[in-house]
C-alpha cells in the first residue's frame, strides 16, 4: 500500500513539473521578442551602454568618413543631435572604453539578413518602396540589405548602391542576363531602363516582386498605355493572373513583339482550338489556316481588349 502511494504522488509531482515546463514555454513564445530569434535585440555586439560622443568615431575611421562616408545620405544622421553611426553600430561608449574592441560594437558581417534588415527598417519601413522587405523574395532567400547596398562606400549618393544596378542584379539572376541578349529584348543593357522600373527588389505583394502600375493595372501598362484599358471587350488572358505572360516574354525574346512562338496563330490557337473542357471558343470553321488566316491580327488588331468588337476587331 506504501509502495502505491510513493508511485502516487510521483507521478502527481511528474505531472506538476510539466505542466510548469509547458506553461513557461508557451509564455516565452508569446513574448514578442522570442517572435523572431533572427530579429532579436541581442545583436552580435550589441550593448546596452552609453552613446559616445557622435563625432568620436572619426578618431579612429577617418579614412572611411573623408573619402565615403560624408558625401552620403546616411551623414545627415550627425545633424539634429542624432547618434550618427552609432543609429546603426548601436552604442558605442563600450567600444571607445576598450580600445576598439570589435566585439562591443554591432558589426554587419556578423548578422544574418534578417538581423541587419530589423536595423535598416527603422528608419526605412515607412515609404512604399521598402515597407514590404520583411516578406520578400529576397529576404527569404538570405539576400541582406548590405548584399546591395553600401552605407560607407558606395558612390551612389541616391541609393547607395554597391555597384551599378544591372551588374547587381546580373550577379544573381544570370538567366535573366541571358534573356536580354536575345534578338528582341527590353533594352536594359542600353541603360534605357532598369530592372527597377518593373521590379521592386524590396519586395511587392505579387509573385515576382512586380511592381504594378496606377491603378493595380501590369505593370507594363507604364509604357504600353494602348494596352491598359479598361475595355468594353476584355481579352480574358490579359485579366488573369499572368496576365501579360500569357503571350509575351518579358525579358526578351527570339520572336518578335517578345512573343512566346515565332507565329501568331500558333499562339492563339493554344486556347483556341475546340475543346469540351476550353473556356476559350475555338476558332471557326471558315478560318482555313493552310490557306489564307495566317496572322489571326490581321483581322483581330485590338487583342488586347476593344470598346467596339467583341471579336476584338478594329
Amino acid at each position: 500500500m506504501a509502495h502505491l502511494k510513493r508511485r502516487t504522488i510521483s507521478s502527481l509531482t511528474s505531472a506538476f513539473l510539466l505542466a510548469c515546463c509547458l506553461t513557461t514555454n508557451a509564455a516565452a513564445k508569446q513574448q514578442p521578442g522570442n517572435a523572431n530569434p533572427q530579429t532579436s535585440s541581442a545583436l552580435p555586439g550589441s550593448t546596452s551602454g552609453q552613446y559616445a560622443d557622435a563625432d568620436i568615431c572619426k578618431t579612429c575611421h577617418q579614412e572611411v568618413w573623408d573619402k565615403h562616408f560624408a558625401n552620403t545620405p546616411h551623414a545627415a544622421l550627425l545633424k539634429g543631435e542624432q547618434h550618427g553611426c552609432q543609429s546603426c553600430h548601436g552604442p558605442a561608449q563600450a567600444h571607445v572604453d576598450g580600445g576598439g574592441d570589435p566585439t562591443k560594437i554591432i558589426r554587419f558581417e556578423k548578422l544574418s539578413p534578417a538581423e541587419t534588415a530589423a536595423i535598416c527598417t527603422k528608419c526605412h519601413q515607412s515609404s512604399l518602396e521598402t515597407q514590404n522587405f520583411s516578406k520578400s523574395a529576397h529576404l527569404a532567400n538570405g539576400v541582406s540589405c548590405t548584399s546591395c547596398h553600401s552605407p560607407h562606400n558606395s558612390s551612389d549618393v541616391n541609393f547607395m548602391l554597391a555597384k551599378p544596378q544591372t551588374a547587381l542584379c546580373y550577379g544573381c539572376h544570370a538567366a535573366q542576363k541571358a534573356e536580354f541578349s536575345r534578338p528582341y529584348r527590353h533594352r536594359v543593357d542600353a541603360g534605357l531602363i532598369q530592372c527597377s522600373d518593373c521590379h521592386n527588389p524590396h519586395g511587392t505583394q505579387v509573385g515576382h516582386q512586380v511592381r504594378a502600375a496606377a491603378g493595380q493595372f501590369a505593370v507594363c501598362t507604364k509604357c504600353h498605355s494602348d494596352t491598359m484599358g479598361p475595355f468594353v471587350f476584355e481579352h480574358a488572358p490579359v485579366k488573369t493572373e499572368e496576365g501579360c505572360l500569357n503571350c509575351h516574354t518579358p525579358h526578351g525574346s527570339t520572336n518578335p513583339r517578345l512573343l512566346q512562338v515565332n507565329n501568331v496563330n500558333f499562339l492563339c490557337l493554344r486556347c483556341h482550338t475546340p475543346n469540351m473542357n476550353g473556356a476559350a471558343p475555338g476558332a471557326p470553321s471558315f478560318h482555313n489556316q493552310n490557306a489564307k488566316y495566317q496572322a489571326c491580327t490581321l483581322c483581330h488588331t485590338q487583342i488586347h481588349g476593344s470598346n467596339f468588337s467583341p471579336v476584338f476587331f478594329r
